[in-house]
């Protein structure tokens, strides 16, 4: 009998980097920019620097889980293996909210920008055609999908060094607080811990980018190594770009009241800074955002959909395909394609209500892996291995409960009925359609522990 067709380990460390700090769209920094300064009281980087702090410690344990189950459902295979095939279900399927929804958000932010500009063409159009592209893409090579996000990735950090440095330009010529080096943007008489933590918990979303690396895991040359190392390097330089970018955002307005739309104040920053022609750059480099993060985030969620499917949690001839020429699940991109054209029926902040809830399910459950699989099944207890298996991931799990206790009721009442939903659909699968998803398949294996 003939072997099933496998996804192709062809991505080296670069690629899965570069895809992450895709999935987290760099320029999204600017969009929020206005928001969070008004939360945290003019200290946005801070905001950053704490975010970051917080978030490599989930991260820190996305990397230990990686080095056991180096498998293409992330958190869902993690739980899977970890506690029991069940819980595996039902966190994959929550985290599908985060990833099904993401590509929408995308094809939705097009519409609206390419609409400001060429107004005479309806949305749809943009829509339709974003959620085209993306598509014929991800039904190609990994690689093609790759070197595409690549491109469009490193044009957005073009930009943002382009801004930094007309910012320091215009600092120079004393805009804003007229100083190119200043301590204000992370520290001040009128700081707040809470009023940090509270920016902290929106600025949280945007280092998503490393939990989509880990669903590349078997797509990836060396992912013992490679993936854990990835995961890191995603969310630092992602960091990095957004406190440089926020930075000398904070510099140049420290008071958010300029602006007309402080809650979308990306346009009249650039404006301000370098005139019609970097306004048109600008929302260049905005458009690459949404594409790159549409692009991977398109690719994510197919590779969850193919670890479920292989699972039989999902029709395996469907889900679990790839295709013998591509190696790509091409069965599952052509579903989330069509699933992408709802964002024609869905206005954004709907959409972006679903994504909240399943990524902070997919943390705080790879952060309780950790502990479970290394201290309790392993009984690594000694005073090294309970700072890096016990301490380190009840840190990134307190900062995930308090981002829970900032989640909006929206978000949550929505995340609940899709679990239940998940909840229901597992328990026809085991009583009705007595389908054997609860045993472990023989090639899960534990690479290092």
């Amino acid at each position: 009998m003939n072997r099933p067709v496998e996804l192709q380990r062809t991505l080296k460390l670069w690629h899965i980097v570069v895809i992450g700090l895709g999935y987290m769209a760099p320029m999204a920094v600017f969009d929020t920019y206005g928001i969070v300064s008004a939360e945290t009281g003019g200290h946005v980087p801070a905001a950053y620097a704490l975010t970051l702090l917080a978030i490599l410690f989930t991260a820190s344990s996305y990397g230990k889980m990686v080095r056991v189950y180096p498998n293409a459902g992330s958190a869902y295979a993690y739980t899977r293996n970890t506690i029991h095939p069940y819980a595996g279900f039902l966190v994959g399927w929550a985290a599908l909210l985060d990833y099904l929804f993401l590509p929408m958000i995308n094809a939705l932010l097009t519409g609206i920008y390419l609409s400001a500009v060429f107004p005479g063409i309806p949305e749809w159009i943009w829509i339709v055609g974003f959620v085209l592209f993306i598509t014929v893409l991800n039904l190609l090579k990994i690689k093609i999908t790759a070197s595409v996000n690549t491109f469009l990735v490193l044009f957005q950090i073009v930009v943002v060094l382009l801004f930094a440095a007309l910012a320091v330009r215009g600092l120079m010529n004393g805009d804003g607080l007229g100083q190119v080096f200043s301590a204000q943007p992370f520290y001040g008489p009128d700081l707040s811990l809470p009023a940090l933590l509270v920016g902290a918990s929106i600025l949280c979303f945007a280092f998503l980018g490393f939990d989509a690396v880990s669903t590349l895991t078997e797509e990836t040359v060396d992912p013992v190594k490679n993936t854990p190392r990835a995961i890191i390097l995603v969310a630092m330089l992602g960091g990095i770009l957004f406190m440089t970018a926020s930075y000398f955002t904070q510099s140049l307005f420290p008071d958010t009241s300029v602006f007309e739309d402080p809650e979308a104040a990306s346009s009249e920053i650039a404006l301000f800074i370098g005139g019609k022609v970097f306004q048109l750059v600008f929302l260049a480099a905005a458009l690459s955002s949404t594409l790159a993060s549409g692009l991977v985030s398109l690719t994510s969620v197919t590779r969850l959909l193919y670890a479920m499917g292989r699972d039989h949690y999902l029709p395996k001839k469907i889900f679990g395909y790839v295709h013998p020429k591509y190696g790509t699940p091409v069965y599952n991109v052509l579903i989330i394609g069509c699933l992408s054209l709802t964002a024609l029926k869905l206005d954004l902040v709907t959409a972006t209500s679903f994504i909240n809830f399943g990524a902070l399910i997919a943390f705080t459950f790879v952060n309780l892996n950790v502990i479970i699989h290394y201290v309790f099944k392993k009984k690594q207890r000694s005073a090294v291995d309970y700072v890096r298996y016990l301490i380190s991931p009840l840190i990134g799990a307190g900062f995930v409960a308090y981002i829970w206790t900032h989640l909006d009721s929206h978000s949550m009442t929505l995340g609940l009925i899709w679990t239940a939903a998940g909840a229901a659909y597992l328990i026809y699968l085991i009583t009705v359609a007595k389908r054997d998803v609860g045993k472990m398949r023989m090639d899960d294996s534990e690479a290092d522990s």
